[in-house]
């Protein structure tokens, strides 16, 4: 009911919206009184079930939103209890901002008053966008579709595993696509209020692995602005950035992947970060900076990264920093490391610039930033700088003109870089090329990087360094590195009596090269033409003697030629050397001569891993293995439960066997421990019964951890194998009885499908045994069935002759007995007496009961029966 007016006004129910503003009848209008109508339930002017009046409502105990959008654009803001909240007198529903309004980037809006204010410290907007730069979880809104793509061999339903365990992996800062042949998508439905766009930054270094970015409206069709969805490929190591407008309305976000496997080659995934969306509707919230960032002023739209020593935690104002002396920090970290002793890897040496005399000195630096320590123990020391050495020449092409450096001879001249430039002479043209014979310092047209797949340790280190008369590589920041030399050449010249000339050779490159490893390493040579995508054209693996490398080019084009070096773990860091043996390394390794065979040791480990990286050569695609690592040595156990020492299984990393026997789990470590592994690496393999996969069977992966591994330290398999089925028993066979042939029976034995089992006990000899056909029981059951209906007719036509004479018999007598009842002498009165009743009855019984019937058959009884007669008189009642 309507209450009376409050204060001033025309009677309006307190809490009621002023619904007059709108036409009657008009969508708001509509609205707004269905709102009136729950405010006031809201609000408890409403009966309540227990009949006692609500608490007041506090600032604290409600939220605002607005309502949907009309078709006039307009809105109302209305305020929402908190969830378990009881209490009357909510603010009253009022018109709402237009629903194309936002906040600029930095700002939110505050809905109390509908106004923009700014971010306080520690947190930022991006006013009308949202952001997803935290990938420890997928976020809220993102879903993983993953298919398999139709081939010549079938649809999916065809592949036995089928796509269900790929997926999109978040790993913190980005996330990461899938690693198998799978067509996975990562989804995205936004709404926006107005035009915007989506942007995002990607690692795409693979070619055999397809990334399409795609957009649909609500009736999953294509957008227009999806008509160049293939993202173009990264250089390794590099982020690229990726961005598409968007229109107003639904906007559904494809990021789909699809890997081509080639024999058993790994397929790099699709790294992606920071995506953005801007065009959404406001923002009533500003949202905090994430570990590894802060904000330090009000109205912030991003949050700057830490800077190294220095870390923060979530919503973080400023950096904390670390205790300089014990402990260091990466940029954008959200703790602090404890410094380890200093090592040869921290160190490097390079050769400075040629004086007027000369001269070049060798100077020893750590490597920046440094993050070791040299008081600790263990810890080695920088050696001593400044020794002294001929510089050498120039290389030839270039000059020195006096200075310290060299320069390029001008057109039409030639040096052998011991001399100054001379003219060619007449009718002849210099041979134009690059020629590095000295390296004093790295040419113009050179640099160097150092990457890793699973880390940034190394990003900004120099992967080479210049050495005199060589350049070699450096010391990167784990054993995994790939250390990268690229030379960039912008195009070729042929000589003028070669142009015009088809097919032939356009230019070459030329290299001299030798590999000294202590264990397995690779050296790839690879190749870019015009910036598009890089392929291995040769690679050497472990040691190799110095020997020289020829390439032919016949294009004329931008090439980028690269070389990457990668080693792999060394004993005792690579100063002494054992006898390694099937691409095991013996890492207990004792004090020795290198190349002595008196004190090695040959280590039997029970996994090894291996890096396949692929390779073209010759135009023949091969695989490269190499980084062998002992990932167990030691056998803990085996059981069937999941957890042994701390090394735990999840069973939903792997599919659901189908058999009732269950997975046999064995257990490894290694002894061996790493920056990454601290405690060593350990393995679990589940052994799997299962009979269409005989002898070693099949390995396979987890496959949310395509490498085996989701942490790099412990490493699990499953290993599918008719071999590690249980033995057979006298109950995995049941017997099959065939028909029985001219009396003999054949019964044979096989096994219960499916068969569950291997080797054990072997299926019983067939059993042949006499039996009785069927047909000689059928003719015994037809003889016993005709000779009962024949005694049975018999029967029947005795009964029905022996019924006959007896009716004759019966008929005889009773005319006999009426002759001689008319015979009888007169009685003294035959006459009835006036008030006597005639009492006398005769009865005749000329039926015999059935009962009799067969009495008189049993005693055989062949004279005449006599037929009785009842006499019934009144002066004889006892007769």
């Amino acid at each position: 009911a309507w209450g009376p007016a409050r204060g001033r006004g025309r009677g309006r129910r307190a809490g009621a919206p002023r619904c007059g503003l709108s036409p009657p009848w008009s969508p708001a209008w509509i609205c707004c009184w269905a709102l009136a109508g729950c405010r006031a339930a809201w609000a408890g002017e409403l009966p309540t079930s227990s009949g006692r009046p609500l608490p007041p409502c506090l600032e604290n105990d409600y939220h605002f939103e607005y309502t949907e959008c009309d078709s006039s654009g307009s809105r109302w803001r209305v305020a929402i209890p908190n969830s378990a909240v009881d209490c009357s007198g909510l603010p009253d529903p009022v018109r709402g901002k237009e629903c194309t309004f936002s906040c600029a980037s930095g700002e939110y809006l505050e809905m109390k008053n509908q106004v923009c204010s700014k971010c306080g410290e520690g947190t930022y907007s991006l006013g009308s966008g949202i952001k997803f730069d935290e990938w420890d979880e997928l976020p809220a809104g993102f879903s993983n579709v993953a298919t398999f793509m139709d081939t010549v061999v079938g649809p999916s339903d065809s592949r036995p595993d089928g796509c269900n365990n790929s997926s999109w992996v978040p790993r913190g800062n980005y996330i990461e696509s899938n690693r198998d042949d799978c067509t996975v998508s990562l989804i995205y439905a936004v709404h926006l209020k107005k035009s915007g766009y989506v942007f995002f930054e990607y690692q795409y270094v693979d070619n055999n692995i397809f990334f399409e970015f795609f957009i649909q409206n609500d009736q999953c069709q294509e957008m227009d602005t999806t008509a160049d969805k293939w993202v173009k490929l990264t250089d390794n190591g590099e982020w690229g950035s990726h961005s598409v407008m968007l229109k107003s309305g639904t906007n559904i976000l494809y990021w789909r992947t699809t890997g081509i496997l080639m024999g058993s080659k790994a397929i790099k995934p699709v790294l992606v970060k920071n995506i953005t969306i801007e065009g959404v509707a406001y923002t009533s919230e500003c949202f905090p900076c994430k570990p590894g960032t802060f904000s330090n002023k009000p109205g912030s739209f991003n949050c700057q990264v830490c800077p190294r020593n220095t870390y923060s935690e979530k919503g973080a104002k400023e950096c904390i920093k670390c205790e300089e002396h014990s402990q260091f920090s990466e940029e954008g970290s959200s703790e602090c490391l404890e410094r380890p002793p200093c090592t040869t890897k921290d160190y490097f040496q390079i050769h400075t610039p040629c004086d007027e005399e000369g001269k070049t000195q060798i100077m020893y630096k750590w490597i920046e930033p440094k993050i070791c320590r040299e008081d600790l123990t263990d810890a080695i020391r920088l050696p001593p700088s400044g020794e002294k050495k001929d510089c050498p020449p120039c290389n030839p092409g270039f000059y020195n003109n006096g200075s310290s450096s060299c320069h390029p001879c001008p057109p039409g001249t030639f040096s052998d870089g011991t001399k100054e430039c001379r003219p060619c002479p007449a009718g002849m043209e210099p041979a134009l090329g690059f020629e590095y014979k000295w390296w004093n310092v790295l040419p113009g047209n050179m640099k160097t990087s150092c990457f890793n797949v699973g880390n940034s340790k190394c990003d900004g280190m120099n992967g080479w360094e210049v050495a005199g008369d060589h350049i070699q590589s450096g010391a990167g920041g784990s054993d995994n590195d790939y250390l990268i030399l690229n030379l960039h050449i912008p195009g070729f010249k042929p000589p003028t009596s070669m142009t015009g000339a088809m097919g032939s050779e356009l230019g070459r490159i030329t290299f001299v090269f030798e590999t000294l490893c202590s264990a397995d390493c690779v050296l790839y040579f690879m190749v870019d033409i015009n910036r598009k995508s890089t392929n291995v054209v040769e690679s050497w693996g472990g040691t190799k003697e110095k020997q020289a490398y020829t390439h032919i080019i016949f294009k004329n084009a931008t090439f980028t030629f690269t070389w990457a070096f990668q080693r792999t773990n060394q004993g005792q860091d690579g100063k002494k050397m054992a006898l390694c043996t099937n691409n095991i390394t013996d890492f207990t390794v004792k004090e020795m001569v290198a190349g002595s065979d008196d004190y090695t040791n040959l280590v039997g480990a029970y996994v090894c891993q291996s890096t396949i990286i692929p390779s073209e050569s010759k135009g023949f695609r091969a695989a490269l293995s190499s980084q062998s690592i002992i990932l167990a040595d030691t056998f803990l156990g085996v059981t069937v439960e999941t957890t042994l020492q701390n090394i735990y299984i999840k069973e939903e990393m792997f599919p659901v066997s189908p058999s009732q026997i269950p997975d046999v789990h064995f257990f490894y470590k290694s002894s061996t421990t790493t920056t990454s592994c601290v405690n060593g690496r350990s393995t679990a393999v589940k052994m799997r019964c299962n009979p269409t996969k005989p002898g070693a069977g099949v390995i396979s992966v987890p496959s949310k951890c395509p490498a085996g591994t989701c942490d790099g330290c412990t490493f699990y398999f499953l290993w599918e194998s008719a071999e590690a089925c249980p033995l057979c028993t006298e109950h995995d066979f049941h017997e099959i009885e065939g028909a029985c042939k001219r009396g003999f029976q054949e019964t044979l034995y096989v096994w219960n499908e499916p068969k569950w089992c291997i080797k054990g006990i072997s299926l019983p000899e067939k059993k042949l045994s006499t039996c009785e056909t069927v047909d000689f029981w059928l003719k015994v059951g037809a003889g016993v069935g005709a000779f009962t209906a024949v005694l049975l007719v018999a029967l029947t036509c005795y009964f029905w002759k022996k019924n006959q004479k007896l009716e004759y018999k019966y008929s005889k007598l009773v005319m006999t007995a009426n002759s001689k009842e008319c015979e009888l002498p007169a009685a003294d009165s035959c006459a009835i007496m006036e008030g006597e009743d005639n009492e006398e009855e005769v009865v005749y019984s000329n039926k015999q009961s059935l009962l009799g019937k067969l009495k008189s058959l049993a005693t055989k009884e062949k004279e005449d029966h006599f037929e009785s007669v009842q006499l019934k008189s009144s002066r004889s009642p006892n007769i």
